[in-house]
């Protein structure tokens, strides 16, 4: 059939195969003459390391994980060694979470070594020399020191508390030997240091969640209180200091009702200074000066992204503009770069396109391509994304975007997406792979960053907390109604679908709403509130305290903002996944869900697989989902099947 508004575009069955594809390339960085690239490279169910020259791109080596291990962050330390950090996730949609090993390995591929982590063993009884210690620790790269082709700064976290007090240590990368700098005054500490690798600054949290910001004058130096988030009533974060090391620069939340900002603050005098702030959203990635960790701007992303600095006539904002221009339309950001900043890796991207990796010659001002994260995305057929905003009903701006096939127009069916999280989670305007195969099956698609999402200031978060199925809810009822009248959407064709919260979200949508959605769909969900706080509460006591603030602890309340218990009130079609090893949204809770549904008496499709996580890694899994996905969607809204 031909759907609705769209002159010319022929009805055919979704290609899968593009949607489910891993990316080429997530990130590529350059060593520090330029010599190698190092990038991560996605596979079914790991994420490797490969090095490859820059003349020729030979490879020349690979790092390869065990399986479910990622490598989540890589920094050349020297032309000719690479640390690499391990993250474990149990599903596609799983938060990678760090496992706090640190390797190493060299350009060429060879002494590959575990330096830091739980599993590190010794060199055995017979000999005293022991270079590396064997503790169960968790690491973490702070500082790669750049003028020490040998050692960098990890922070260490002790295994044997659940909220640790955490210390920095200077890691040989060759021996594995570690050296204590610092030991943290609060819980939960990260470091930053300053320019000459001097530990400078402690943020953490002990278990009343309050962050606490310490500085020291110098190595040694005792720490001295800066910010205590109880006191202020607002959060600092260290992004680094000047070029000087006169001044720190602190990224602001919660500070007034708006977006977050980021000040110069003088030691000396204590008096901080702003030096950028965008009133539309929250700093979203940090410019550094070239060859440098000095800070000197951000991008920030209203809608598009867009950069800005604390002095618009420096370098760096010459260079951006330049290749701003140069990429209109799109997003830019430069990612790495040689020691001397002369040669810089830059990331080009947009809704439509996954991404670019272009070199920049900074003197030639000479950009060369390099490789594409999709290179089978063409982005002049991939489906337009553009931003939107509206008023919610109690007038606070809403932001989202509507994905849809090129040429499309008019009020045809829609799917309303909500993302996960919930909170500090938030839709960007990148290639969304979901929101592209379903707008390939002639839907408009709907995401919306509903209140509790990130990017627009921390009050914006707050306004989310205790709001699971209240006022979160409420800013996707009213962005779908305002969809209608705008007429982006036929209001007889939408469904509802998510993953995670977001699969919380299009349940209880469907309960709350009745009349306003045709179906739902959840994807590895959480559905009973009591039964997820309980499992929150039993892994830590900040965590608990945590769910309690932002989700709530009346347990009536928690009980009917349970889509498992409102199981009656769907009379819509239900579509429902979930894998049998997903820890962060236990199976139980779509069994649960299933069952509740069936009682009821509402029609109900589900699929699970025992061997999967949070969201299904294998590609046959994969394709038997999209594929049960795409057919229910068409059963209720008329759209394409896949083939």
């Amino acid at each position: 059939m031909l759907l609705l508004g769209c002159a010319g575009c022929a009805s055919a069955a979704v290609d899968l195969g593009q949607f489910i594809r891993k990316d080429d390339f997530n990130d590529i960085k350059l060593s520090p003459s330029g010599k190698y690239y190092a990038a991560t490279v996605p596979l079914e169910d790991k994420t490797a390391l490969v090095i490859f020259t820059r003349e020729g791109n030979k490879q020349s080596g690979t790092f390869m994980p065990a399986r479910n291990a990622h490598v989540s962050n890589f920094h050349w330390v020297n032309d000719e060694r690479v640390l690499i950090g391990l993250a474990e996730k149990f599903g596609m949609l799983d938060q990678p979470r760090p496992t706090g090993e640190l390797y190493a390995i060299n350009a060429d591929g060879g002494k590959a070594d575990l330096l830091v982590g739980f599993r590190v063993q010794g060199n055995g009884p017979g000999t005293r020399i022991q270079p590396k210690k064997v503790e169960s620790v968790a690491a973490f790269l702070v500082d790669d020191l750049a003028s020490d082709d040998r050692n960098v700064v990890v922070s260490v976290w002790p295994m044997s508390s659940v909220e640790p007090f955490t210390r920095a240590e200077k890691l040989d990368v060759n021996s594995g030997r570690r050296t204590t700098q610092a030991s943290a005054p609060v819980r939960n500490a990260d470091f930053v240091t300053d320019n000459t690798g001097i530990v400078r600054m402690a943020v953490g949290a002990d278990q009343d969640n309050a962050s606490k910001l310490y500085f020291r004058d110098a190595a040694g130096g005792d720490w001295r209180l800066i910010n205590d988030q109880a006191v202020s009533g607002h959060i600092e974060q260290p992004l680094g200091f000047s070029a000087d090391d006169a001044l720190a620069y602190l990224l602001v939340k919660g500070e007034g009702d708006g977006t977050d900002a980021i000040v110069a603050w003088d030691p000396v005098s204590n008096v901080r200074t702003t030096v950028l702030h965008d009133k539309a959203a929250d700093p979203w990635s940090i410019i550094h000066a070239n060859g440098t960790r000095v800070p000197v701007g951000a991008l920030v992303m209203d809608g598009r992204h867009r950069s800005i600095f604390f002095d618009e006539s420096a370098p760096e904002a010459r260079m951006y503009r330049s290749l701003e221009a140069a990429f209109p339309g799109q997003s830019v950001n430069v990612t790495s770069g040689t020691k001397d900043g002369k040669v810089l890796v830059v990331k080009v991207w947009s809704g439509s396109n996954p991404g670019d990796f272009y070199l920049y010659d900074v003197q030639a001002k000479k950009l060369e391509y390099v490789v594409g994260s999709g290179s089978w995305i063409d982005p002049e057929k991939a489906a337009a994304v553009e931003p939107f905003s509206f008023a919610a009903r109690d007038g606070l701006q809403i932001h989202g975007y509507l994905t849809r096939a090129r040429g499309r127009t008019g009020a045809g069916p829609m799917v309303v997406m909500p993302h996960g999280g919930p909170f500090g989670i938030f839709d960007e305007w990148q290639y969304d792979r979901d929101a592209q195969m379903l707008a390939a099956a002639g839907y408009t698609v709907m995401q919306v960053n509903y209140r509790g999402s990130g990017n627009h200031g921390w009050a914006f978060r707050r306004a989310g907390a205790r709001q699971w199925g209240g006022a979160m809810q409420d800013d996707l009822t009213d962005a779908t109604r305002w969809a209608v009248r705008e007429g982006h959407a036929d209001a007889s064709r939408i469904c509802i679908y998510g993953a995670s919260y977001g699969a919380y979200a299009a349940l209880m949508g469907a309960a709350k709403e009745p009349s306003l959605y045709r179906c739902a769909a959840g994807y590895v969900g959480v559905y009973d509130l009591p039964m997820m706080q309980r499992d929150t509460g039993r892994v830590a006591r900040s965590l608990g305290k945590w769910s309690k603030d932002w989700v709530g602890e009346d347990q009536a309340a928690l009980e009917t903002s349970s889509p498992n218990r409102l199981a009656g009130q769907i009379k819509v079609p239900v579509f429902l996944a979930a894998g049998g090893e997903d820890e962060v949204a236990p199976i139980a809770h779509t069994r649960m869900m299933e069952a509740a549904l069936r009682k009821s008496g509402a029609p109900v499709e589900s699929l699970y697989y025992p061997t999967e996580g949070h969201g299904f890694y294998t590609e046959p899994h994969q394709r038997e989902y999209f594929t049960r996905l795409l057919d229910f969607l068409s059963q209720h809204l008329g759209g394409e099947q896949a083939r």
